[in-house]
């Protein structure tokens, strides 16, 4: 409904040396993941080698009560998900972990990101007689994983020989009866690390605030293209196709990730805070205010207000309590449904010239929508500050940002149109060759922007347009 940016999901999971409440770990766990996913969730517990697995619709704290997690019962290995989709969320089987029992034993699988070669990997799978119940492309990264396990001697060298063949974006975590696997493609688009508690459990995840939320320190990433593998309450490193430098997606620094992560050994706070700082050099703007739009932009602002010496201040109030069960408007009503979800501060802004720090602009009607709420509280002007390049792409690994005539930047003509189609009265992105500043590194995905992706996207399609054939 408001035109937000959307990342496919987030993955936990936990390896203890002995039986224990590891349900309970990954509830924890996925609650910190919760803003990479609130469409649907699930979690997988291995208990002597027996599965129990519960998913669906709806937030952690909704799915998961007390008694579910009891019934989920004990056990030393559990595996969990949250997720947003697009085009196929409302399919049940497209909900993980996803479960498989085939004739080598149970296999449990998370998975975060999407590959470019799904569509293909799916025909060629079915052609052999597999069936599919979803229309994910996580369901492909198991058939492939399971097929060679019937010639491998363990999962991990089954998922070493299946790695060549998925092309795209995957961050995962497998559990078998005996055994945690956590993997990661070999450019790395997707965040993945690994932790240990103190009493000896290893805990693998999407962000490092999910491993602090169980009490584990932090280790290390995996790195891309590493297979990690948990067993015999040891952790053995699997290096195969791992690559020197990989390329994470720059919106993760942006916008994806919590700001209290670290991710690949860059703070996510100071990568925002950085970004505002450049948008205050190469932007300036003269204001009585720097506000941010809650929550990405708030970090950027600060880097804004302290770069320039413009005071911070708080701009709008969100209403935290607004989940997955709020009930579309009326067309007639929709210009009023972002007031639901933010309110402006008018004793903040009322009379001053406000610099309004956003993390992107997709088609530009939130935007346009947000800067009105300034106005009618009383602002009087509105310099709006993107801490991101325009998105001019699509994105094919794990991103649902639109296709490229639905783009704002992609098809309005100039800057100038922009900004008065958003209604401000000056607007600024962050500047593309700027991008590495944030996280000192040059080895980022920025395809979205530049279009120029570091895998061949000329035969891909976007998962939503994969999705949509399926349903057809």
């Amino acid at each position: 409904m408001f035109n937000e940016i959307h990342e496919e999901c987030g993955v936990f999971g936990i390896y203890e040396k002995n039986r224990a409440d590891a349900a309970s770990s990954v509830y924890f766990g996925l609650y910190s993941l919760q803003h990479r996913g609130q469409e649907s969730c699930g979690i997988a517990v291995c208990d002597d080698g027996v599965f129990s697995h519960k998913k669906a619709d709806g937030l952690v704290s909704d799915v998961f009560s007390k008694g579910e997690l009891e019934r989920l019962g004990k056990g030393n290995i559990a595996v969990g998900h949250v997720r947003y989709s697009t085009f196929g969320g409302k399919n049940p089987n497209n909900i993980q972990p996803l479960v498989i029992r085939h004739i080598k034993g149970n296999l449990a699988l998370v998975h975060n990101g999407n590959l470019i070669n799904a569509a293909e990997l799916r025909r060629e799978f079915e052609m052999s007689g597999a069936i599919f119940h979803g229309t994910s492309d996580t369901e492909a990264i198991a058939y492939a994983i399971v097929r060679e396990r019937l010639t491998s001697h363990s999962t991990e060298a089954a998922v070493e020989r299946a790695m060549p063949r998925i092309k795209g974006a995957y961050s995962c975590i497998i559990m078998t009866a005996t055994k945690m696997i956590a993997f990661r493609d070999p450019d790395g688009f997707r965040p993945l690390c690994i932790g240990k508690t103190p009493d000896g459990a290893f805990v693998a995840a999407s962000e490092s605030c999910a491993l602090e939320t169980v009490g584990a320190e932090f280790l290390r990433d995996v790195e891309p293209g590493e297979i990690v593998v948990f067993s015999e309450g040891k952790m053995k490193s699997i290096r195969t196709h791992v690559r020197e430098k990989g390329s994470i997606c720059i919106f993760e620094y942006i916008y994806f990730a919590r700001p209290d992560s670290v991710i690949e050994g860059k703070s996510v706070h100071r990568a925002r805070v950085r970004a505002g700082e450049i948008l205050a050099e190469c932007s300036p703007a003269d204001a009585d205010i720097v506000i941010g739009v809650p929550d990405s932009g708030l970090d950027a602002a600060l880097g804004y207000a302290n770069k320039s010496g413009i005071p911070y201040g708080i701009g709008f109030i969100k209403n935290k309590y607004i989940g997955r069960s709020f009930i579309q408007p009326q067309q007639n009503q929709r210009e009023n449904a972002v007031k639901i979800k933010l309110n402006a501060v008018r004793e903040s802004v009322e009379g001053k010239r406000v610099v309004m720090i956003d993390d992107s602009i997709v088609r530009g009607t939130t935007s346009a929508r947000i800067i009105r709420l300034l106005r009618d509280a009383g602002a009087k002007e509105v310099h709006v500050r993107i801490s991101s390049p325009p998105f001019l792409h699509s994105c094919y690994f794990g991103t649902d940002i639109d296709s490229e005539e639905n783009l704002i930047a992609s098809h309005c003509s100039s800057l100038k149109e922009i900004t008065k189609m958003i209604g401000a009265d000056t607007l600024a992105y962050l500047p593309v060759e700027k991008l590495c500043e944030l996280a000192d590194r040059e080895n980022f995905c920025k395809g979205c922007f530049t279009g120029t992706y570091p895998l061949d996207v000329s035969g891909a399609s976007q998962k939503n347009k994969f999705d949509e054939k399926i349903h057809k």
